[in-house]
């Protein structure tokens, strides 16, 4: 296997890393308390998550609820219906770090996660992370490697986000009454965010495959960690989102 082959591989397994601390880690156990880590565990993805993705939880936690709060309306903060296919798919990140920046987006939807000591002393500290990220791949396959595989992780993994956002709201089937969809190719990617119809229409089972023939590359590794008495789940079967009284 070639050097450059070897980095391209390494770049897409940091990707699928980095999906997958994103369903388990930042929205099933965070978002949406469908998951409840034991602490030794929440805190490895917590650090994975920081040297990955960079990402603050709190931040992405308070733009995912906001997108439930209003999806597809306006105040959603990366609609492709309202913004356009294309701006959503693109330029995901960027809708991202607008509402992220907005302290008052943040204080109202991720007011349960406050900054302890530990965001202070390193996870708020994005960049940091991510140069321990790259310093670890340069260390592992070399500086052209390394900055290889951190490139195509980096676009991989922002694809792959911004394709949830805008595949999942504009193509694929819709067996629940919202404007999300399901597309299994983006769920086997995702380790099962693809299924993004199921979601709303039922958002705190730790299992995002309810029905059969759907496949949640992430529900074993719950079962696993549940296994060990590393995890709870908070129930697996299809619980339906019930409307807020008027």
């Amino acid at each position: 296997m070639s050097h450059w082959l070897l980095s391209v591989l390494a770049g897409l397994a940091v990707c699928q890393l980095g999906a997958l601390l994103t369903t388990l880690y930042l929205h099933r156990a965070l978002a949406h308390r469908a998951l409840a880590l034991a602490p030794p565990v929440a805190f490895v993805c917590r650090a994975l998550t920081w040297i990955v993705t960079g990402i603050r939880p709190r931040q992405w936690v308070a733009v995912h609820r906001k997108h439930h709060a209003h999806t597809d309306v306006p105040g959603d903060p990366h609609s492709p219906i309202l913004d356009g296919f294309a701006t959503v798919q693109l330029g995901n990140v960027a809708l991202y770090r607008r509402a992220a920046r907005d302290p008052a987006v943040v204080a109202r939807y991720g007011r349960d996660l406050p900054a302890d000591r530990w965001d202070r002393a390193l996870f708020d500290h994005a960049v940091v992370g991510l140069a321990i990220g790259i310093g670890i791949l340069v260390a592992v396959l070399g500086v052209a490697g390394g900055l290889l595989a951190a490139a195509v992780h980096t676009v991989s993994y922002l694809l792959m986000s911004g394709a949830i956002n805008a595949v999942g709201h504009a193509f694929g089937s819709r067996p629940h009454p919202n404007t999300s969809t399901n597309n299994q190719w983006l769920a086997w990617l995702s380790f099962g965010e693809g299924l993004h119809n199921n979601h709303p229409f039922a958002p705190t089972p730790a299992k995002l495959a309810p029905r059969r023939g759907e496949i949640d590359r992430a529900w074993p590794i719950v079962r696993f960690l549940v296994g060990r008495g590393w995890a709870t789940a908070r129930h697996e079967e299809t619980r339906r989102k019930q409307p807020v009284a008027a």
